[in-house]
């Protein structure tokens, strides 16, 4: 039973879109958000964006796919456009840009209605969590990936 049907967002034609909204732990001293606090609006969408693909972290650690497996974050490049206040509703859209090997290009965007606030470039890879050592990603993952 899914009592919280949008909690972890939604599934939309090009990726995923997560509904939010700026508390005061957010922001800074002006009720600006902090700029390191996108870094948790992208991880919260990225996560359940792989969540609602059938990809969770727990069952990914726990070997469901082959092995134990995780996903890291690699590289990020992000744009600050404008910014959020305290209060604003905000929508986080991910959406895969490429899937290779061990590592997938995604792309992230927050808007407050139609206006991008901030944009971003994020290379995952998925590794072995003991060695850390980089991993093909399974094709059993793949498919989930791929699906619509």
């Amino acid at each position: 039973m899914n009592d919280w049907p949008d909690l972890a967002g939604r599934l939309v034609a090009d990726g995923h879109a997560l509904a939010l909204r700026v508390y005061y732990e957010d922001t800074d001293f002006s009720g600006v958000v902090y700029h390191a606090n996108y870094l948790r609006f992208f991880e919260r969408g990225r996560s359940d964006f792989l969540r609602l693909k059938g990809i969770g972290h727990r069952e990914l650690a726990a070997g469901v796919h082959g092995t134990p497996l995780a996903f890291v974050v690699r590289a990020m490049d992000l744009d600050f456009l404008k910014p959020a206040r305290i209060d604003d509703l905000l929508i986080v859209e991910t959406r895969f840009e490429t899937i290779s090997g061990a590592r997938m290009l995604l792309v992230q965007r927050v808007l407050r209605g139609a206006e991008v606030l901030v944009t971003a470039g994020v290379t995952i890879a998925l590794i072995d969590p003991t060695s850390g050592r980089p991993q093909r990603i399974p094709a059993a993952v793949r498919a989930k990936l791929d699906a619509d």
